[in-house]
């Protein structure tokens, strides 16, 4: 598999497709670039897509500094446009790969082509707030049998209705390889990932994106990003859509990946970036 090494970093990657507009698809916090699979699978006929690992995660390696920041990640991701030699992409983000797109559009606007950002937010500290909730679901991610941490785990991506007639054993294992880990257990960098996004905030900036074609999606139970906050970061970037998907959750895009395919087709059909972008 490709790799690339950028500013001390290495960074894994995959292309897939060989016709089309390009996509380049970002992924959040200690989730690898095979979480992307099943957009992979369901667009990669008629588009050609870039995945990848985030620094530090999976088959990518941190800097021996350490850096880990979503500018930084941003930074790999615009190297990584480069490695594959496209001048521009749709970007398409997942929770802090949202953000991190956001970053990249805001540094490179010439760059993006279109933006889609799912299940995200315009200030990092909203998707890590410590509500009791978040709190008690974390606290249950971390002790207990591997059982019972997976069932905590499935419970902030999956729906309650879902879950309550999932076999949750078989689920845990079905989505081990697109995560990358047991769900049980939890990377290292995950912590790291999440505390850079708290530091991150660009909310006073997103009018710049004027003139990049956005879909923003929520999720109806993401406990992670409520469908509130991707409207607020809708209605910061001028001209962008916002879509719910009722009945989903915080892993929308793998466990309702047609319906987010559907979208993402859709909406690239009728993405034209405006010629008034500048940087």
């Amino acid at each position: 598999m490709p790799q690339l090494s950028h500013r001390g970093a290495t960074l894994h990657y995959e292309l897939h497709g060989d016709r089309g507009e390009p996509m380049l698809f970002i992924q959040g916090v200690g989730v690898v670039g095979n979480g992307w699979k099943p957009q992979v699978d369901g667009l990669a006929a008629n588009h050609r897509l870039l995945t990848f690992d985030n620094r530090g995660l999976g088959q990518s390696s941190l800097p021996a500094d350490g850096t880990l920041s979503i500018e930084a990640m941003a930074d790999d991701a615009c190297a990584l446009l480069d490695a594959a030699g496209w001048d521009a992409a749709h970007l398409v983000g997942h929770s802090m790969g949202g953000v991190i797109a956001q970053r990249l559009a805001l540094t490179h606007p010439r760059r993006a082509l279109s933006l889609a950002l799912l299940c995200t937010v315009a200030r990092g500290a909203d998707a890590v707030r410590m509500t009791p909730r978040m709190i008690w679901t974390g606290l249950r991610t971390n002790v207990g049998t591997k059982a019972m941490r997976r069932r905590a785990f499935l419970e902030l991506i999956c729906a309650p209705e879902f879950l309550a007639t999932a076999d949750c054993a078989a689920l845990a294992r079905e989505l081990a390889p697109l995560f990358g880990h047991d769900l049980a257990e939890q990377p290292p960098i995950a912590m790291k990932q999440a505390m850079a996004l708290r530091r991150y905030d660009s909310s006073a900036e997103l009018a710049k994106l004027a003139g990049i074609p956005t879909l923003v999606v929520g999720a109806e139970h993401d406990p992670i990003a409520p469908p509130r906050y991707g409207r607020q970061l809708a209605t910061l970037i001028p001209g962008a859509r916002f879509v719910e998907i009722t009945g989903a959750s915080h892993g929308v895009p793998i466990m309702r990946a047609a319906e987010v395919n559907q979208l993402l087709t859709g909406f690239l059909a009728t993405a034209q970036p405006s010629d008034t972008k500048k940087g």
